[in-house]
């Protein structure tokens, strides 16, 4: 049962109390990322995400990672396009230094000019490591393709341009709009005490409340295209359709549609693809959902001589797909896939601790595993062939990263 404590100044703490567990998993959640960065901001969630690794006003940077290393504890950070997190896992003793330590980065972090240069060095070189692994540029350029000049095609890690603009008052003043009461969730899952919460409440009242109003611009999906000419060894194609927003009613019928069209070895793609043809190593499908949007993404690497047939080979298996449907036996497997997945998901505090802050960060609800069980056994095969139809007929973004710099002819 997940317990939500709201406090005074809009910062909400949920708690999933796991008493058979010696772990305490604590996220701290926060409603921002690079979709609601200005264009000559872009990458300061991420830096910022960096930065508060980097040294507090009693901590110095080894200092905050000697801090979890020597009670064999774990603890990280990531950002998204909408959110950010910073996160721990430890054993159920050490829950309460934990959170001081978790609290000390987030209220604390001093910026110091010395580490941000540091550390501005470090973000150039992850920009160039992306740059360097076409399998993962070629999504981001896919979401610039997709959406264009809207913060939702802007890449997460920025740029070089916009990384060497911030500085402590730049990192500060972003701070003062979005790491405020009601963007901030705190979510801790396993072996909890009484006295751990009573310290999340007295430390986390201490955010400031929400000033800055952020207007939410809905994007448009923009069926473009952009190759990029680079020396590799395989030619790397994302194929992107529109897809649903987080929340909407049919999200089950979509995680299904996705599942059989390229989310698992028995898929769709998987099997025609790989299995039968032979054309590559790796190919999958996945969908990303947002507030307002989301998109359904194909990807496939093969050998340059192979690209036309592998084009065509995905473009006819989503269409088949769209025009004939899925069957009763894929959709029985696929609901049974989709319930296992769930349940082996949730065995970890991590993972419950994850799943309830985005939750509470995304859609401000919380729905027992029965629920969403009886949810999925509730889709109909109209409803994902419906789906299936609506999303897949029509004209796809599309990346391409290959040494020709050229478009397979079946996608000119």
């Amino acid at each position: 049962m997940v317990t939500r404590i709201e406090l005074d100044n809009g910062v909400r703490i949920l708690a999933e109390n796991i008493s058979t567990v010696r772990s305490v998993s604590i996220g701290v959640w926060v409603g921002t990322g690079s979709r609601f960065e200005k264009k000559e901001e872009n990458g300061i969630s991420h830096f910022l995400e960096h930065m508060f690794f980097k040294g507090t006003k009693t901590r110095t940077a080894a200092e905050i990672a000697e801090s979890f290393d020597r009670i064999g504890g774990q603890v990280n950070a990531f950002t998204s396009k909408e959110y950010t997190c910073y996160y721990a896992k430890v054993l159920d003793d050490h829950a309460e230094y934990a959170v001081d330590v978790l609290a000390d980065m987030f209220f604390d972090s001093v910026f110091d000019e010395t580490e941000l240069q540091k550390e501005k060095n470090v973000v150039f070189e992850e920009i160039k490591m992306v740059d360097d692994t076409p399998d993962d540029i070629v999504h981001d350029l896919l979401s610039e393709a997709t959406y264009g000049s809207h913060a939702l095609g802007y890449p997460i890690l920025g740029t070089v341009d916009t990384l060497e603009t911030f500085n402590g008052d730049s990192l500060r003043e972003y701070m003062s709009r979005f790491y405020t009461g009601d963007h901030v969730v705190i979510s801790i899952a396993g072996n909890i005490t009484d006295e751990v919460i009573e310290q999340l409440k007295e430390t986390f009242s201490k955010v400031e409340p929400t000033s800055y109003q952020h207007q939410n611009e809905v994007p448009a999906f923009l069926a473009n295209t952009i190759v990029r000419k680079k020396e590799t060894e395989q030619a790397h194609l994302c194929l992107g359709y529109p897809g649903l927003a987080i929340g909407e009613k049919n999200v089950y019928a979509l995680v299904l549609l996705n599942n059989l069209l390229g989310g698992s070895m028995s898929s769709r793609l998987f099997q025609e693809i790989r299995e039968k043809r032979g054309l590559c190593y790796s190919v999958f499908s996945y969908h990303s959902s947002y507030q307002d949007s989301g998109m359904l993404t194909i990807y496939a690497a093969t050998a340059h001589n192979q690209l036309e047939d592998l084009t065509k080979a995905l473009q006819e298996t989503a269409y088949t797909l769209a025009s004939t449907g899925m069957t009763e036996k894929e959709l029985k497997n696929g609901k049974e896939q989709l319930k296992g997945s769930l349940m082996l998901s949730l065995e970890s505090t991590n993972s419950r601790m994850s799943r309830n802050g985005k939750n509470e960060l995304l859609l401000k609800k919380h729905r027992s595993l029965d629920d969403i069980v009886e949810e999925i056994d509730e889709v109909t095969i109209s409803q994902v062939n419906q789906l299936a139809a609506s999303l897949l007929q029509g004209t796809p973004s599309v990346s391409l990263i290959n040494a020709s710099g050229e478009l397979p002819t079946v996608l000119e």
